[in-house]
């Protein structure tokens, strides 16, 4: 409107020529494409690189989310190690008359019903050695504390301690050799029948062969990483140990895990929480960005704002390059629209005709505006190979 007027009042003749051609081309170059592409294409082009590299971004808030954060959550089983426990040993309480063979059988019964990754273990160890198996009857799975149920008309318990003190199990005849096995990395499972002590079983878990290179390249970001786990305090440290990792918190509970994570964001941290299992899905959708492993359960990787398909830890420093990556490129196209109309804007009205009599004519403006939108595209497409 104001082009109009100032050509239509002051403009040389034919001055409302003038004013329609240059207003025309006002309009054309003041065209918001470019503007409007300059985020989209980002994400689009990044949540395709993403993919490419085996990570799933949930949606753009991922993208944007990941770049700042400063501290990672990480789970053991299955996030940091390959998910699949042996068979490492069976311990029965001294003086109560059960033998490890029986624990064992009675251990594999009653977790058969079970999802867990040790208690495959335990059931393949059962199956090796020929061990005849009950019926599981009432079971009931306590997440991220153990199993409980009936087998041979007998109350099977098993867990960690924070379910032997939940029944009031005394399990001080076994701790000496649960902390031995701990000691050296292995996952322990306390087996109470009829309501006392009746031993352990344990099994040890290989850490993956791209987490001891994920935690460096993720120290080198300058990331804190915090491992919480429903295992022992014992093993965790010897894993944490192993690794690297900086704070260790063991035999937590789903809610200790959202707790966790609460804690340290009141603390002004900014979190990434990385697991597979169901008892890590309330911390994933809790952190500032979730990250599920593609190797675990659904309810985790519905849980999460992005999926590392292969589970290997090593994506997290990837997407988060990328998504620094995808930020930076959206100011650059958005300061490339920006600075063409900045500059075309005025040059369509005709600033420059009084000077050096230039003015842009509607032909022209059209394919400068396309330009534009261009210039945003293959800018977006650099993403491709970040």
């Amino acid at each position: 409107m104001i082009t109009v007027v100032v050509w239509g009042l002051f403009g040389p003749e034919p001055r409302w020529t003038y004013a329609l051609l240059n207003a025309v081309a006002v309009l054309i170059i003041a065209c918001v494409c470019a503007l409007g592409l300059a985020t989209p294409m980002s994400i689009m082009v990044a949540t395709g690189r993403g993919a490419t590299s085996g990570i799933l971004f949930r949606d753009a808030e991922a993208i944007d989310a990941l770049r700042t954060i400063d501290t990672l959550i990480v789970d053991k089983t299955g996030t940091l190690t390959i998910g699949k426990p042996a068979f490492h040993s069976v311990v029965a309480a001294p003086g109560t008359g059960f033998t490890e063979v029986q624990v064992l059988r009675l251990t594999a019964s009653l977790d058969q019903g079970s999802e867990y990754p040790l208690a495959e273990a335990f059931v393949a160890e059962a199956s090796r050695r020929g061990l005849p198996l009950s019926k599981a009857e009432e079971f009931e799975s306590g997440t991220g504390i153990g199993n409980r149920g009936r087998v041979d008309g007998k109350r099977i318990a098993l867990g960690n301690t924070a379910l032997m003190q939940e029944l009031g199990v005394d399990v001080a005849a076994l701790r000496s050799a649960a902390e031995e096995r701990r000691a050296r990395g292995s996952s322990v499972v306390f087996v109470a029948i009829g309501g006392r002590a009746a031993g352990l079983v344990a099994a040890a878990e290989p850490v993956k062969e791209s987490t001891p290179e994920a935690i460096e390249q993720l120290h080198r970001a300058g990331i804190r990483i915090v491992m919480g786990t429903g295992d022992g305090l014992t093993t965790a440290q010897a894993v944490a140990k192993q690794l690297g990792i900086d704070e260790v918190h063991g035999e937590v509970r789903p809610q200790d895990k959202v707790d966790l994570v609460a804690s340290l964001q009141s603390k002004g941290h900014r979190l990434a929480m990385a697991g597979d299992g169901i008892n890590d899905a309330p911390a994933l959708a809790r952190a500032n960005v979730g990250l599920a492993m593609g190797t675990g359960t659904d309810v985790a990787k519905n849980s999460g704002h992005l999926t590392l398909v292969k589970g290997d830890l090593r994506g997290i420093a990837r997407a988060r390059q990328l998504s620094q990556a995808t930020v930076a490129n959206m100011k650059q196209n958005l300061a490339l629209a920006l600075i063409y109309n900045t500059l075309g804007v005025p040059i369509a009205a005709g600033v420059l005709h009084p000077a050096f009599g230039v003015l842009l004519s509607p032909m022209f403006a059209a394919p400068a505006m396309s330009l534009s939108s261009v210039s945003v595209v293959f800018n977006a497409l650099r993403l491709r190979k970040s």
